[in-house]
């Protein structure tokens, strides 16, 4: 990660006094595996531990034992001391071999010296809590461990080095000067200057308004790759729905048969297409059904049309939309993005093509030999309003929401001129809105609700 300039801590931080201990490597057989510390006291852990007190940034070869003087593993010690730590405190590495039972009988070794063992995400938090990170680069951290595709993982790194965090208080940095210029004329209303017309106020407001846009255009496919796309394929029995699971996965992950009703359960497969993941849901055929199991399978796919963000809704295309497509569709959601996808071409005749009909777009592909699927992919690219772009930065719901939040008190703001009171009022709010993506406002219920998603050890 790039280096960063000094930081200081957050108000709200306070003293750690208890040092936290975790293995940090993910659990399981492997050829090194670390011991991660942070707190006070940890040369003395050291010392009990290994006998020695390693220098600061150096690897220092080591026997690690027990209280006993058996040993239990030999590796490297490495000490970060504080403020140049990952979280700012003092940091104790110990990296030894990779095996379950080792590491734990380590990790057990200095619990007994005095650490205690830590909650999901406390490293990182204590990291936020000391101005090592903001909140926006310390989620980066778990999007970057969870990214799916490469493009979500080169967008998590901009996110971890930065890149949002600097957009977003850049954006705070021109809604403070606003906000200034505002409060100078509510201060001093005698004065003959117009402090906001003289320092173009106005055209300031414009600025900021365009590059939130841009901002929140970056964030919204930000979104996308951090959480992708969860498309489910829906349909009667018997037209398609498996064969096209297995044609956009390039596997044979669902039985086909000619039989009608083979699929009773959903079957799930995340591919990517252009860096997005795409969360593909293959489900029971819809249709009147005496079969107990299939009866269940069908309401899990009901459930699952509930959640999605598109459904693929497949006909034969031989004999088009009939009634009972009709009927499904009319239990659709009524916010739900769809595709309508006649499958079967080879069959019926037609070439694969993409058209546009009364309720949306229309596809139509052979799933069984792979015409038209291309169509399909870039379909479901545009229908989520994904865009290629190299500035993407990772970001979440919370944060959408945070600049959706600021764009409305700025829309606001300027629809209550020249009532400047009210005008200076939804500026501020504004500026909390925005704040809370950094951590600069920010309820305590929240970073337990953001940091308790990480892993152990992070």
């Amino acid at each position: 990660m790039a280096e960063k300039p000094p930081t200081t801590p957050r108000p709200d931080s306070g003293p750690h006094p208890e040092t936290i201990a975790a293995i940090a490597t993910a659990p399981g057989r492997g050829g090194i595996g670390v011991i991660r510390i942070s707190g006070h006291g940890l040369l003395a852990i050291s010392q009990a531990l290994s006998a020695k007190q390693p220098p600061a940034r150096q690897a220092t070869l080591a026997d690690f034992c027990a209280a006993d003087g058996s040993l239990i593993d030999s590796g490297l010690l490495i000490y970060f001391p504080a403020p140049h730590s990952f979280t700012g405190e003092d940091v104790l590495e110990l990296q030894g071999h990779g095996g379950s039972v080792v590491m734990q009988m380590l990790l057990a070794r200095c619990l007994d010296l005095g650490a205690r063992l830590a909650e999901p995400g406390e490293f990182t938090r204590r990291a936020y809590l000391n101005g090592k990170l903001d909140l926006a680069q310390a989620e980066a951290v778990i999007d970057l461990i969870d990214a799916a595709t490469t493009t979500s993982a080169r967008s998590a790194v901009r996110s971890l080095q930065g890149e949002f965090s600097k957009e977003v208080n850049a954006l705070l940095g021109q809604l403070i000067e606003l906000r200034a210029l505002v409060e100078a004329t509510l201060d001093f209303p005698e004065e003959e200057v117009d402090f906001l017309k003289a320092d173009d106020a106005f055209g300031r407001l414009e600025r900021l308004q365009l590059r939130l846009a841009n901002v929140f255009d970056r964030a919204q496919q930000g979104k996308l790759l951090q959480g992708g796309l969860h498309v489910v394929l829906a349909g009667q029995p018997n037209v398609g729905k498996s064969s096209l699971l297995n044609r956009l996965a390039g596997d044979e992950l669902a039985i086909v048969t000619p039989v009608a009703g083979t699929t009773r359960d959903v079957v799930r497969s995340t591919l990517q297409v252009e860096g997005i993941p795409l969360h593909v849901i293959d489900t029971a055929g819809l249709r009147a059904t005496e079969d107990e199991i299939e009866k269940i399978g069908i309401a899990r796919t009901w459930r699952e049309i509930e959640r999605a963000d598109v459904v693929v809704l497949l006909v034969d295309a031989r004999s088009g939309v009939g009634d009972a497509e009709r009927a499904i569709l009319a239990q659709f959601p009524a916010h739900l993005k769809r595709i309508t996808v006649y499958n079967k071409i080879d069959l019926a005749g037609r070439p694969a093509e993409l058209h546009d009909q009364a309720d949306g777009q229309a596809i139509s592909l052979s799933a069984k030999h792979g015409e038209g699927i291309e169509l399909l992919r870039q379909a479901l690219l545009r229908i989520a309003g994904w865009h290629p772009a190299e500035d993407v930065f990772i970001a979440r719901e919370r944060h959408l929401r945070a600049l959706a939040d600021t764009r409305e008190h700025i829309a606001t703001a300027q629809a209550q001129l020249p009532q400047l009171e009210l005008f200076a009022e939804e500026l501020r709010l504004a500026q909390m809105a925005l704040g809370s993506i950094t951590g600069k406002f920010t309820a305590d219920d929240l970073l337990g609700e953001i940091f308790s998603r990480f892993c152990i050890g992070k």
